[in-house]
């Protein structure tokens, strides 16, 4: 089965846009009752869908009047929607999945609903309270790299693209980053944070983003983050863990094989998107980021996403660490794929330097990885192959390129 087919998203400026979570939603609507669909607001699920399956249903439970209908008389509003339906905002109305769970058993078919959430928390909650084993999960991310290039929208340098990120609506609507993130921030985030926290301090909790921002591709420290926002540890923890279940930030984990070394246990902080990092940093046209202090972690930021959301299209999950041991030897990506393990440094540099593969050769004489499994992802723009001898470069325009897809993969 070839899963890097696309799928068409939405139109934008008389174009299709298509998106790489492959055939995975339409394969999947043949062998389950219902699939779920997650991620951020505003990275395109219900667009996604309604393209996708045009002879669906839609509804969503944003809308107050609908939303109370499927509160007060769930079977009323399941007798509606009762065959090929798409669901969205399903964590509005919790509830709902247990009549949705007796309505599929009695039917006994595949593909009836198709649910969309945009609060983790919530939604696995309730999820593994009713639909376990009824329910395939999966999830949406903002714009990639591959799927920019193929509709030819991806901006022509990395730092308009670090500045602009990657949600769909910028690119749909010509959107100014200085307009789209700041809205972004106030209407979505610190809303939907207060449906999950009694957070009365809005202002302290946006000094709490900004902090976070500026820690983006750094190892997390809990009181150091404390101490610099005013608040107690386990409110750090608690609004972490918000930002977290609501896809605005992902941690990455530390390798778990010592190759006989003492490890790092901090996990590291990245954003799903670096517009959005560079918005809450202040930073208000691409031309800032060339000279920014911290161009380098929106950079590596931007390259772990990419490869983040590359597994998340396939239907991976914790397949991707960093490695760094007590005297802080660091490589920056380990990943194990098709049962290899493959490792990346990320350089924001746009000239190949051999120097960059020191770290790489290092962990190869600790752990033995392939030399031709050892890529540098920098900011330039040729590629070089790696080979038994050396390590490869890969241009960010090529990052989806870094390790077999799954789909090469069982060839």
């Amino acid at each position: 089965m070839d899963y890097t087919i696309y799928i068409k998203y939405a139109t934008i400026q008389d174009m299709i846009i298509e998106r790489t979570l492959s055939t995975r939603i339409q394969k999947l609507l043949k062998t389950y009752p219902v699939v779920t669909l997650t991620g951020c607001r505003q990275c395109g699920k219900s667009t996604l869908l309604k393209h996708l399956l045009p002879d669906y249903k839609y509804v969503s439970l944003e809308d107050l009047d609908i939303r109370q209908v499927a509160e007060t008389d769930p079977r009323h509003f399941l007798s509606i929607y009762k065959d090929k339906t798409i669901i969205d905002e399903i964590q509005r109305v919790p509830s709902l999945l247990s009549y949705i769970q007796t309505a599929i058993d009695l039917r006994n078919e595949t593909g009836v609903y198709v649910l969309t959430g945009s609060h983790n928390l919530l939604l696995m909650q309730s999820i593994s309270q009713s639909l376990a084993g009824r329910t395939a999960l999966l999830t949406l991310a903002p714009f990639s790299v591959d799927e920019l290039k193929n509709a030819s929208l991806l901006p022509e340098t990395v730092n308009q693209v670090l500045y602009k990120g990657m949600y769909p609506r910028i690119y749909d609507k010509n959107i100014d980053p200085i307009d789209f993130y700041p809205a972004y921030t106030q209407t979505y985030i610190e809303r939907d944070v207060r449906l999950l926290k009694n957070i009365s301090d809005v202002s302290t909790f946006h000094k709490f983003l900004k902090l976070c921002a500026g820690r983006c591709s750094q190892l997390l420290q809990v009181s150091a983050l404390a101490d610099d926002c005013g608040i107690s540890r386990k409110t750090v923890e608690a609004w972490l863990s918000v930002l977290e279940t609501s896809y605005i930030i992902y941690f990455l984990k530390p390798y778990h094989k010592n190759f006989g070394k003492r490890l790092i246990k901090n996990a590291k902080m990245y954003f799903y998107d670096t517009g959005l990092v560079a918005s809450l940093l202040g930073i208000t046209q691409a031309e800032q980021i060339e000279t920014f202090y911290m161009r380098g972690a929106l950079f590596e930021n931007f390259i772990v996403s990419e490869l983040y959301k590359k597994n998340l299209f396939e239907g991976l999950n914790d397949n991707l660490y960093f490695w760094r041991d007590s005297n802080g030897l660091e490589v920056d990506i380990i990943e194990e794929k098709n049962l290899e393990t493959f490792a990346y440094e990320i350089k924001a540099c746009e000239t190949m330097n051999r120097d960059f593969m020191v770290n790489l050769k290092k962990l190869q004489t600790l752990s033995g990885i392939k030399t031709e499994n050892t890529n540098i992802i920098y900011g330039g723009e040729k590629n070089s192959s790696a080979s038994e001898f050396s390590s490869g470069y890969i241009s960010w325009r090529n990052v989806a390129t870094v390790a077999p897809s799954i789909a090469r993969g069982r060839h």
